[in-house]
């Protein structure tokens, strides 16, 4: 499919919900959250959302009310490039070696992170369920863009709305993908800053302006490191590394005491006489592609015996059509981009197959800037493996891969930090890493967060006052709407409207996904 295939996001937005059960602390009523029904997501506008503090559940997309939710849910994400794994990470890695090439089942007490699962957000949680859309396929479908475009212009001969300032329009049918190379991305860190080496004054050290010495060893494994990572992904022979993209390189030189990456421990070559054999196929979502077909049976299964050994459902619970809408509906529309990764963008399973049979599944997002972990499930029988912690790392070695193709995806995102959940703080493990500011949806690395977050369970964390939320709604005429199948910006919409007014949802709306979104995305109104 090519970059964006002319669609743009359609959304119902069902503002803020009653109170629903709590998974962290068991209150009946004090998860609160705003909630959207996504009938279809570019990638692009669900980047844009995760980053101001929106996740999706099946195709329901949801934001906690974070200063009135009982236990307010900061997104992390991990700084994938720079990862370091910890004593417990690596002992997870060794142990699956062991296990793989000699059979070794150790069932001894594991000292690794409390959770059977890496991501464990939304498993017990039925609120996609409650507000499932009833519009019809019909009603969403608008007419064509032509006809569209006659409303926006008969809008801007009424005079209603401002000029663009500096609100850049997005038209409704491109998406863009990727921002310019030159504009860092809003709240991250640039890109394109080097460090700059001024060259030493004569006898005054090292020449930095030079590469550095090195011994034969350390260049035969860069470049055998260099050959795993092509070869893992498949596509990318021959690619020259530049920049950044030396990072993961540079990480696997052989310095004295210098810590083992990832790398070292997954893309390990194993003994001709291995006792099981672990592959990791990433399949697409989509009911079209025969590799997800032909494993949804076992895959679905898997689920079921998962949820009702570690979350106790009963089978009703966790049959296929939930399994489906939970864990394969999903709004985001496959995309590819000449620029971005062979297996293109969209929502995935990375299915852990051990000797032919699916022992795990981790469900992800592939999105501009990062690879999105929704969720993890896998057969209790193997959980001696520590697998939920085994999949994250998988993962964040996945997303390494992934930069090599493009270089603007370099992040993974873990879901949801709930500090006020102790089973939950594990996340802040998986350094370096940062959490998303609740007031200026700006980064901040945890480090900073975690003395505040002891303090008080719900924290602006952004301690710069002057800071504020450059993405903040600032015009809400612009924000787009489909009504009656006809695109229009609102302030068209609100003329043309009959009944009551709905100004104070369409702003509230507006408000939670920014401005750049509600001018991008389509707020369905009957």
């Amino acid at each position: 499919m090519a970059a964006g295939g002319g669609s743009a996001s359609i959304v119902e937005f069902f503002g803020g919900e009653d109170g629903y059960r709590c998974g962290y602390c068991r209150s009946d009523t004090g998860n609160l959250s705003h909630g959207m029904w996504a009938h279809s997501m570019t990638v692009q506008d669900y980047q844009d959302l995760i980053d101001r503090g929106w996740r999706r559940s099946g195709k329901y997309v949801y934001k906690p009310i974070m200063n009135q939710t009982c236990c307010p849910q900061y997104t992390i994400r991990c700084r994938a490039l720079h990862f370091q794994a910890s004593k417990s990470h690596k002992k997870v890695l060794k142990k699956m070696l062991k296990f793989i090439s000699k059979g070794d089942v150790s069932k001894a007490a594991s000292e690794e992170e409390p959770m059977d699962a890496h991501i464990d957000d939304v498993a017990t949680c039925d609120f996609p369920y409650k507000n499932e859309s009833q519009v019809s396929q019909s009603e969403l479908t608008p007419l064509a863009v032509d006809h569209a475009e006659r409303v926006e212009d008969e809008d801007k001969d009424s005079g209603e709305t401002k000029e663009e300032g500096n609100v850049p329009k997005v038209e409704s049918d491109s998406v863009q993908i990727c921002t310019d190379k030159d504009t860092p991305v809003p709240a991250e860190p640039s890109h394109s800053a080097k460090a700059v080496h001024a060259p030493p004054k004569p006898g005054k050290g090292a020449d930095l302006s030079k590469p550095l010495c090195r011994k034969a060893k350390d260049i035969r494994k860069e470049r055998k490191l260099q050959k795993l990572l092509q070869n893992q992904m498949g596509t990318v022979e021959g690619s020259q590394l530049q920049g950044d993209q030396a990072f993961l390189l540079q990480n696997s030189k052989s310095k004295t005491n210098q810590p083992k990456n990832i790398e070292d421990f997954i893309f390990v070559p194993l003994p001709d006489d291995a006792q099981h054999k672990l592959e990791v196929r990433l399949v697409p979502v989509s009911f079209e592609d025969p590799q997800f077909k032909s494993s949804f049976n076992q895959s679905a299964t898997l689920f079921a015996k998962y949820q009702m050994s570690v979350h106790k459902d009963t089978p009703s619970d966790c049959g296929e059509n939930e399994f489906t809408r939970f864990l394969c509906d999903s709004p985001l529309e496959a995309e590819h981009a000449p620029n971005g990764p062979e297996c293109g963008y969209g929502s995935f399973h990375q299915q852990y197959w051990l000797d032919g049979k699916i022992i795990a599944v981790g469900v992800i997002d592939i999105l501009p800037y990062c690879v999105s972990s929704v969720y993890l499930y896998y057969d209790p029988d193997f959980s001696f493996l520590s697998l939920g912690v085994y999949s994250a790392l998988r993962e964040i070695a996945f997303t390494r891969q992934l930069y090599v193709k493009a270089p603007d995806l370099c992040f993974y995102y873990m879901g949801f930090y709930i500090h006020s959940c102790p089973k939950m703080r594990y996340k802040a493990q998986y350094r370096p890493s940062d959490l998303l500011c609740p007031e200026t949806f700006m980064w901040t690395p945890i480090e900073q967060c975690l003395p505040l977050l002891e303090h008080s369970k719900y924290s602006r964390l952004n301690q710069d006052g002057k800071a504020e939320d450059e993405g903040r709604l600032k015009e809400l005429g612009r924000v787009r709407v489909l009504h009656k199948r006809t695109v229009m910006p609102y302030s068209v919409y609100k003329k043309r409207r009959k009944g009551p007014s709905d100004e104070a949802s369409v702003q509230q709306y507006a408000s939670l996904v920014g401005q750049s979104c509600s001018e991008r995305m389509l707020l369905f109104r009957s």
